[in-house]
Protein backbone atom coordinates (compact mmCIF):
# COMPACT_ATOMS: atom_id res chain seq x y z
CA UNK A 1 0.00 0.00 0.00
CA UNK A 2 2.87 2.37 0.80
CA UNK A 3 4.58 1.55 -2.49
CA UNK A 4 1.43 2.29 -4.48
CA UNK A 5 0.82 5.50 -2.52
CA UNK A 6 4.34 6.67 -3.34
CA UNK A 7 3.89 5.90 -7.03
CA UNK A 8 0.61 7.80 -7.13
CA UNK A 9 2.28 10.79 -5.46
CA UNK A 10 5.08 10.75 -8.01
CA UNK A 11 2.53 10.72 -10.82
CA UNK A 12 0.65 13.63 -9.25
CA UNK A 13 3.59 15.83 -8.22
CA UNK A 14 6.44 14.78 -10.52
CA UNK A 15 9.94 13.97 -9.24
CA UNK A 16 10.29 14.07 -5.44
CA UNK A 17 13.13 13.63 -2.98
CA UNK A 18 13.19 10.82 -0.45
CA UNK A 19 12.45 13.22 2.40
CA UNK A 20 9.53 14.78 0.54
CA UNK A 21 8.04 11.36 -0.17
CA UNK A 22 8.37 10.61 3.53
CA UNK A 23 6.56 13.84 4.42
CA UNK A 24 3.69 13.22 1.99
CA UNK A 25 3.20 9.57 3.00
CA UNK A 26 3.93 9.98 6.71
CA UNK A 27 6.74 7.41 6.52
CA UNK A 28 10.11 7.69 8.27
CA UNK A 29 13.21 8.36 6.18
CA UNK A 30 14.51 4.78 6.57
CA UNK A 31 11.13 3.36 5.51
CA UNK A 32 10.96 5.77 2.55
CA UNK A 33 14.47 4.71 1.55
CA UNK A 34 13.49 1.02 1.64
CA UNK A 35 10.37 1.80 -0.37
CA UNK A 36 12.33 3.62 -3.08
CA UNK A 37 14.91 0.83 -3.22
CA UNK A 38 12.14 -1.70 -3.85
CA UNK A 39 10.53 0.41 -6.56
CA UNK A 40 13.86 1.13 -8.22
CA UNK A 41 14.74 -2.58 -8.26
CA UNK A 42 11.35 -3.32 -9.81
CA UNK A 43 12.01 -0.77 -12.57
CA UNK A 44 9.14 1.45 -11.51
CA UNK A 45 11.11 4.53 -10.44
CA UNK A 46 14.33 6.11 -11.66
CA UNK A 47 16.60 8.87 -10.41
CA UNK A 48 15.82 11.98 -12.47
CA UNK A 49 18.18 14.57 -10.95
CA UNK A 50 19.03 16.39 -7.75
CA UNK A 51 17.60 19.24 -5.71
CA UNK A 52 20.14 21.82 -6.85
CA UNK A 53 19.82 25.47 -5.82
CA UNK A 54 18.49 24.82 -2.30
CA UNK A 55 20.19 25.28 1.08
CA UNK A 56 21.97 22.21 2.37
CA UNK A 57 23.31 19.17 0.51
CA UNK A 58 21.68 18.12 -2.72
CA UNK A 59 19.18 15.26 -2.59
CA UNK A 60 18.34 12.82 -5.34
CA UNK A 61 14.99 13.21 -7.05
CA UNK A 62 12.97 10.14 -7.96
CA UNK A 63 10.31 9.90 -10.67
CA UNK A 64 8.13 7.21 -12.17
CA UNK A 65 9.96 5.33 -14.90
CA UNK A 66 7.99 6.33 -18.03
CA UNK A 67 8.95 3.07 -19.74
CA UNK A 68 7.35 0.94 -17.03
CA UNK A 69 4.13 0.59 -19.05
CA UNK A 70 2.31 1.92 -22.11
CA UNK A 71 -1.38 2.28 -22.92
CA UNK A 72 -3.31 3.07 -26.08
CA UNK A 73 -6.47 4.96 -26.92
CA UNK A 74 -8.58 5.22 -30.08
CA UNK A 75 -11.23 7.75 -31.06
CA UNK A 76 -13.50 6.36 -33.79
CA UNK A 77 -15.94 8.29 -35.95
CA UNK A 78 -17.40 7.63 -39.42
CA UNK A 79 -14.58 9.48 -41.22
CA UNK A 80 -11.44 8.53 -39.33
CA UNK A 81 -9.82 6.70 -36.45
CA UNK A 82 -7.39 8.69 -34.32
CA UNK A 83 -5.00 6.62 -32.19
CA UNK A 84 -2.39 7.47 -29.58
CA UNK A 85 -0.01 5.69 -27.22
CA UNK A 86 1.03 7.16 -23.87
CA UNK A 87 3.69 6.09 -21.38
CA UNK A 88 2.75 5.35 -17.79
CA UNK A 89 3.17 9.01 -16.77
CA UNK A 90 0.49 10.04 -19.28
CA UNK A 91 2.85 11.60 -21.82
CA UNK A 92 1.77 10.86 -25.41
CA UNK A 93 4.64 9.17 -27.23
CA UNK A 94 3.00 8.15 -30.51
CA UNK A 95 0.03 9.25 -32.64
CA UNK A 96 -1.61 8.19 -35.89
CA UNK A 97 -4.74 9.08 -37.82
CA UNK A 98 -6.37 6.75 -40.31
CA UNK A 99 -9.03 7.89 -42.77
CA UNK A 100 -11.85 5.35 -42.93
CA UNK A 101 -13.45 4.68 -46.35
CA UNK A 102 -17.19 5.22 -46.48
CA UNK A 103 -19.64 2.48 -47.28
CA UNK A 104 -17.78 -0.49 -45.78
CA UNK A 105 -20.23 -2.68 -43.86
CA UNK A 106 -18.16 -5.74 -42.97
CA UNK A 107 -16.86 -6.08 -39.42
CA UNK A 108 -13.49 -7.32 -40.66
CA UNK A 109 -13.02 -3.88 -42.21
CA UNK A 110 -13.55 -2.25 -38.81
CA UNK A 111 -11.15 -4.72 -37.16
CA UNK A 112 -8.47 -4.04 -39.76
CA UNK A 113 -8.89 -0.28 -39.34
CA UNK A 114 -8.47 -0.52 -35.56
CA UNK A 115 -5.39 -2.73 -35.89
CA UNK A 116 -3.85 -0.42 -38.50
CA UNK A 117 -4.55 2.75 -36.53
CA UNK A 118 -3.13 1.35 -33.30
CA UNK A 119 -0.17 -0.07 -35.21
CA UNK A 120 0.55 3.36 -36.70
CA UNK A 121 0.62 4.99 -33.25
CA UNK A 122 2.78 2.19 -31.85
CA UNK A 123 5.24 2.58 -34.73
CA UNK A 124 5.32 6.35 -34.23
CA UNK A 125 6.25 5.71 -30.59
CA UNK A 126 9.09 3.37 -31.58
CA UNK A 127 7.44 0.46 -29.79
CA UNK A 128 6.03 -2.97 -30.60
CA UNK A 129 2.32 -3.72 -30.25
CA UNK A 130 3.15 -6.14 -27.44
CA UNK A 131 4.56 -3.26 -25.39
CA UNK A 132 1.06 -1.79 -24.98
CA UNK A 133 -0.66 -3.23 -21.91
CA UNK A 134 -4.17 -1.82 -22.30
CA UNK A 135 -6.26 -0.19 -25.04
CA UNK A 136 -9.54 1.71 -24.82
CA UNK A 137 -11.65 2.39 -27.92
CA UNK A 138 -14.12 5.26 -27.93
CA UNK A 139 -17.04 5.22 -30.38
CA UNK A 140 -20.37 6.98 -30.84
CA UNK A 141 -23.20 4.98 -29.29
CA UNK A 142 -22.48 2.15 -26.86
CA UNK A 143 -21.98 -1.59 -26.88
CA UNK A 144 -24.99 -3.21 -25.22
CA UNK A 145 -23.56 -5.42 -22.44
CA UNK A 146 -26.33 -8.00 -22.93
CA UNK A 147 -25.72 -8.49 -26.67
CA UNK A 148 -22.26 -7.08 -27.38
CA UNK A 149 -23.75 -5.11 -30.25
CA UNK A 150 -23.22 -1.41 -30.90
CA UNK A 151 -26.38 0.63 -30.40
CA UNK A 152 -27.31 4.28 -30.99
CA UNK A 153 -24.72 4.67 -33.77
CA UNK A 154 -26.29 3.71 -37.09
CA UNK A 155 -23.95 6.21 -38.82
CA UNK A 156 -20.85 4.10 -38.01
CA UNK A 157 -20.63 1.53 -40.83
CA UNK A 158 -18.98 -1.84 -40.20
CA UNK A 159 -19.33 -1.68 -36.42
CA UNK A 160 -22.65 -3.45 -35.86
CA UNK A 161 -21.75 -7.13 -36.13
CA UNK A 162 -22.66 -9.24 -33.11
CA UNK A 163 -19.18 -10.83 -33.31
CA UNK A 164 -17.21 -7.57 -33.60
CA UNK A 165 -15.95 -7.54 -30.01
CA UNK A 166 -14.75 -11.14 -30.27
CA UNK A 167 -13.00 -10.38 -33.57
CA UNK A 168 -11.24 -7.36 -32.09
CA UNK A 169 -10.18 -9.37 -29.03
CA UNK A 170 -8.70 -12.03 -31.31
CA UNK A 171 -6.84 -9.45 -33.42
CA UNK A 172 -5.19 -7.56 -30.54
CA UNK A 173 -2.77 -9.04 -28.00
CA UNK A 174 -3.82 -6.89 -25.03
CA UNK A 175 -7.08 -6.39 -23.10
CA UNK A 176 -9.37 -3.94 -24.91
CA UNK A 177 -12.22 -1.90 -23.43
CA UNK A 178 -14.93 0.01 -25.30
CA UNK A 179 -16.62 3.18 -24.17
CA UNK A 180 -19.01 5.79 -25.48
CA UNK A 181 -17.12 8.79 -26.84
CA UNK A 182 -18.97 11.40 -24.78
CA UNK A 183 -18.45 9.34 -21.63
CA UNK A 184 -14.73 9.48 -22.36
CA UNK A 185 -14.88 13.27 -22.64
CA UNK A 186 -16.41 13.28 -19.15
CA UNK A 187 -13.53 11.14 -17.88
CA UNK A 188 -11.03 13.57 -19.38
CA UNK A 189 -12.82 16.53 -17.77
CA UNK A 190 -13.07 14.74 -14.42
CA UNK A 191 -9.37 13.90 -14.29
CA UNK A 192 -7.79 16.79 -16.16
CA UNK A 193 -10.34 19.53 -16.82
CA UNK A 194 -13.28 21.51 -15.52
CA UNK A 195 -14.83 18.70 -13.45
CA UNK A 196 -11.77 17.91 -11.30
CA UNK A 197 -12.86 17.49 -7.71
CA UNK A 198 -16.54 17.06 -8.61
CA UNK A 199 -18.38 13.76 -8.08
CA UNK A 200 -21.81 14.65 -9.50
CA UNK A 201 -21.97 16.39 -12.85
CA UNK A 202 -23.52 16.37 -16.29
CA UNK A 203 -21.42 16.93 -19.38
CA UNK A 204 -23.31 18.23 -22.40
CA UNK A 205 -21.46 17.57 -25.65
CA UNK A 206 -22.34 19.50 -28.79
CA UNK A 207 -20.24 19.04 -31.91
CA UNK A 208 -21.41 17.16 -34.99
CA UNK A 209 -23.86 15.39 -32.70
CA UNK A 210 -25.43 16.20 -29.35
CA UNK A 211 -25.08 13.95 -26.33
CA UNK A 212 -24.44 13.88 -22.62
CA UNK A 213 -22.46 11.99 -20.02
CA UNK A 214 -23.73 11.46 -16.48
CA UNK A 215 -21.35 11.12 -13.53
CA UNK A 216 -23.03 10.16 -10.24
CA UNK A 217 -21.04 9.63 -7.06
CA UNK A 218 -17.82 9.91 -9.03
CA UNK A 219 -18.71 7.13 -11.48
CA UNK A 220 -20.10 7.11 -14.99
CA UNK A 221 -23.73 6.08 -15.24
CA UNK A 222 -24.08 4.06 -18.45
CA UNK A 223 -27.60 2.67 -18.14
CA UNK A 224 -28.94 -0.84 -18.68
CA UNK A 225 -28.16 -0.96 -22.43
CA UNK A 226 -25.27 1.54 -22.32
CA UNK A 227 -27.50 4.29 -23.68
CA UNK A 228 -27.58 6.70 -20.73
CA UNK A 229 -26.84 10.18 -22.04
CA UNK A 230 -28.21 9.70 -25.57
CA UNK A 231 -30.10 12.96 -25.09
CA UNK A 232 -30.16 13.81 -28.78
CA UNK A 233 -33.26 11.56 -28.89
CA UNK A 234 -34.89 13.26 -25.89
CA UNK A 235 -38.33 14.78 -26.61
CA UNK A 236 -38.36 18.51 -25.82
CA UNK A 237 -40.83 21.34 -26.38
CA UNK A 238 -40.26 23.48 -29.44
CA UNK A 239 -39.87 20.72 -32.05
CA UNK A 240 -42.28 18.06 -33.36
CA UNK A 241 -42.47 14.78 -31.50
CA UNK A 242 -40.54 12.17 -33.49
CA UNK A 243 -41.43 8.50 -33.14
CA UNK A 244 -39.11 5.56 -33.84
CA UNK A 245 -36.16 7.84 -33.19
CA UNK A 246 -33.63 5.00 -33.20
CA UNK A 247 -34.74 4.11 -36.72
CA UNK A 248 -34.89 7.63 -38.10
CA UNK A 249 -31.67 8.75 -36.39
CA UNK A 250 -33.20 11.99 -35.22
CA UNK A 251 -34.97 13.25 -32.16
CA UNK A 252 -36.17 16.20 -30.20
CA UNK A 253 -33.14 17.77 -28.52
CA UNK A 254 -30.87 17.18 -31.53
CA UNK A 255 -33.41 18.94 -33.73
CA UNK A 256 -33.79 21.77 -31.23
CA UNK A 257 -30.16 22.50 -30.35
CA UNK A 258 -27.86 20.49 -32.60
CA UNK A 259 -25.20 22.15 -34.74
CA UNK A 260 -27.45 22.00 -37.80
CA UNK A 261 -29.90 24.57 -36.38
CA UNK A 262 -27.40 27.45 -36.14
CA UNK A 263 -27.30 28.40 -39.85
CA UNK A 264 -31.11 28.43 -40.00
CA UNK A 265 -31.37 30.48 -36.83
CA UNK A 266 -28.88 32.99 -38.24
CA UNK A 267 -30.90 33.36 -41.45
CA UNK A 268 -34.12 33.85 -39.51
CA UNK A 269 -32.43 36.63 -37.55
CA UNK A 270 -31.07 38.26 -40.72
CA UNK A 271 -27.45 37.47 -39.89
CA UNK A 272 -24.78 36.53 -42.39
CA UNK A 273 -23.14 33.12 -42.20
CA UNK A 274 -20.14 31.51 -43.91
CA UNK A 275 -22.24 29.20 -46.10
CA UNK A 276 -21.04 26.04 -47.81
CA UNK A 277 -19.44 24.43 -44.77
CA UNK A 278 -20.52 21.34 -42.87
CA UNK A 279 -23.12 22.01 -40.18
CA UNK A 280 -20.65 21.85 -37.29
CA UNK A 281 -18.13 24.15 -38.99
CA UNK A 282 -20.91 26.63 -39.86
CA UNK A 283 -22.07 26.53 -36.24
CA UNK A 284 -18.57 27.10 -34.87
CA UNK A 285 -18.03 30.06 -37.22
CA UNK A 286 -21.33 31.64 -36.22
CA UNK A 287 -20.83 31.22 -32.48
CA UNK A 288 -17.26 32.48 -32.57
CA UNK A 289 -18.54 35.54 -34.41
CA UNK A 290 -21.40 35.95 -31.95
CA UNK A 291 -19.04 35.77 -28.96
CA UNK A 292 -17.16 38.82 -30.32
CA UNK A 293 -19.75 40.83 -32.28
CA UNK A 294 -22.74 42.30 -30.44
CA UNK A 295 -24.74 42.35 -33.70
CA UNK A 296 -24.87 38.56 -33.36
CA UNK A 297 -26.06 38.62 -29.72
CA UNK A 298 -29.62 37.62 -30.72
CA UNK A 299 -28.17 34.37 -32.06
CA UNK A 300 -26.56 33.64 -28.70
CA UNK A 301 -29.83 34.41 -26.93
CA UNK A 302 -31.85 32.10 -29.16
CA UNK A 303 -29.38 29.22 -29.04
CA UNK A 304 -28.87 29.51 -25.27
CA UNK A 305 -32.62 29.14 -24.77
CA UNK A 306 -32.64 25.97 -26.84
CA UNK A 307 -29.72 24.44 -24.94
CA UNK A 308 -31.25 25.33 -21.59
CA UNK A 309 -34.56 23.71 -22.56
CA UNK A 310 -32.96 20.28 -22.81
CA UNK A 311 -30.62 20.82 -19.88
CA UNK A 312 -33.59 21.66 -17.65
CA UNK A 313 -34.86 18.09 -17.95
CA UNK A 314 -31.47 16.63 -17.07
CA UNK A 315 -31.04 18.97 -14.11
CA UNK A 316 -34.53 18.21 -12.81
CA UNK A 317 -33.81 14.47 -12.75
CA UNK A 318 -30.17 14.43 -11.66
CA UNK A 319 -29.65 17.65 -9.65
CA UNK A 320 -25.92 17.75 -10.53
CA UNK A 321 -23.35 19.90 -8.76
CA UNK A 322 -22.08 21.33 -12.07
CA UNK A 323 -22.81 21.13 -15.79
CA UNK A 324 -19.84 21.06 -18.15
CA UNK A 325 -20.40 22.40 -21.67
CA UNK A 326 -18.05 20.70 -24.13
CA UNK A 327 -17.65 20.11 -27.85
CA UNK A 328 -16.59 22.48 -30.62
CA UNK A 329 -20.00 24.10 -30.99
CA UNK A 330 -20.65 25.20 -27.41
CA UNK A 331 -16.99 25.95 -26.73
CA UNK A 332 -17.03 28.34 -29.71
CA UNK A 333 -19.67 30.42 -27.91
CA UNK A 334 -17.36 30.79 -24.91
CA UNK A 335 -18.32 32.72 -21.81
CA UNK A 336 -21.04 34.79 -23.51
CA UNK A 337 -22.93 31.60 -24.40
CA UNK A 338 -22.24 29.96 -21.03
CA UNK A 339 -23.60 32.97 -19.15
CA UNK A 340 -26.77 33.00 -21.22
CA UNK A 341 -27.38 29.26 -20.83
CA UNK A 342 -26.85 29.50 -17.07
CA UNK A 343 -29.29 32.41 -16.81
CA UNK A 344 -31.92 30.59 -18.91
CA UNK A 345 -31.46 27.40 -16.91
CA UNK A 346 -32.01 29.37 -13.71
CA UNK A 347 -35.44 30.31 -15.04
CA UNK A 348 -36.38 26.80 -16.18
CA UNK A 349 -35.05 24.52 -13.41
CA UNK A 350 -35.50 24.53 -9.65
CA UNK A 351 -31.92 23.36 -9.10
CA UNK A 352 -29.26 25.81 -10.24
CA UNK A 353 -25.94 24.08 -10.89
CA UNK A 354 -22.90 26.04 -11.96
CA UNK A 355 -22.11 25.84 -15.66
CA UNK A 356 -18.49 25.51 -16.76
CA UNK A 357 -16.82 25.41 -20.16
CA UNK A 358 -14.86 22.20 -20.75
CA UNK A 359 -11.12 22.52 -20.16
CA UNK A 360 -9.83 19.63 -22.31
CA UNK A 361 -9.88 21.12 -25.78
CA UNK A 362 -7.43 18.99 -27.78
CA UNK A 363 -8.81 15.58 -28.78
CA UNK A 364 -10.90 15.13 -25.59
CA UNK A 365 -12.32 11.72 -26.62
CA UNK A 366 -8.83 10.38 -27.24
CA UNK A 367 -7.53 11.89 -24.00
CA UNK A 368 -10.34 10.23 -22.07
CA UNK A 369 -9.60 6.88 -23.71
CA UNK A 370 -5.95 7.19 -22.71
CA UNK A 371 -6.88 8.10 -19.13
CA UNK A 372 -9.03 4.97 -18.76
CA UNK A 373 -6.39 2.75 -20.38
CA UNK A 374 -3.61 4.27 -18.26
CA UNK A 375 -5.53 3.66 -15.03
CA UNK A 376 -5.83 -0.04 -15.89
CA UNK A 377 -2.20 -0.29 -17.05
CA UNK A 378 -0.97 1.33 -13.83
CA UNK A 379 -2.99 -1.11 -11.78
CA UNK A 380 -1.43 -3.96 -13.75
CA UNK A 381 2.19 -2.94 -13.38
CA UNK A 382 2.21 -1.02 -10.09
CA UNK A 383 0.26 -3.51 -8.01
CA UNK A 384 1.94 -6.60 -9.47
CA UNK A 385 5.49 -5.22 -9.38
CA UNK A 386 5.11 -3.61 -5.96
CA UNK A 387 3.82 -6.88 -4.53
Amino acid sequence: MNDRAALDLLLEHGPLSRSRIGELTGLSKPTASQLLARLEAAGLVVVTGTTAGRPGPSAQLYGVNPRAAYAGGLDVNPRRIRAAVADVTGAVVGEFELATPQGRKRSDGAVRQVVDALGGAVKDAGLAVGDVRRVVVGTPGAFDPSTGRLRYASHLPGWHSTTLLEELAAALPMPVEYENDVNLVAVAEQRLGAARGHRDFVLLWNAEGLGAALVIGGRLHRGFTGGAGEVGFMPVPGVPLVRNVARTGSGGFQELAGAQVLPRLARELGLDGPGGLAHARDAVWLLERAAEDTDYSPLLDAFAGRLATGLASLVAVLDPEIVVLAGDVVVAGGEPLRERVEAELGELAAARPRLLIGGVREHPVLRGALEVALAAARDDVFDTSAA
